[in-house]
């Protein structure tokens, strides 16, 4: 998920950056996690959590991000990987 899509990056003027999620697809089990770009060591660690505790795709779509933030970009990453993101 690009920066670029992201409205806090644009009123930040960090649109450099993307956000990807990986799934595994039969238990729909976030196994991994990629941030590049700025405050990505702001974002990770809740990446670090999604993957420690095993949960679901499932589970994180009801998950509400505050709006604007740099984290709506790890949610609309998670979305993209299973097919439903709002703002790719």
């Amino acid at each position: 998920f690009p920066f670029t899509a992201n409205g806090k990056a644009l009123i930040l003027g960090e649109q450099v950056g993307k956000v990807k999620v990986i799934v595994e697809p039969k238990y729909q089990e976030i196994v991994g996690i990629s941030i590049i770009g700025p405050y990505a060591t702001e974002l990770i660690g809740q990446g670090t959590v999604m993957i420690h505790t095993e949960v679901t795709a499932d589970i994180m779509r009801d998950y509400i991000a505050a709006h604007p933030t740099l984290s709506e970009a790890i949610h609309e990453a998670l979305m993209q990987a299973v097919g439903h993101a709002v703002h790719a």
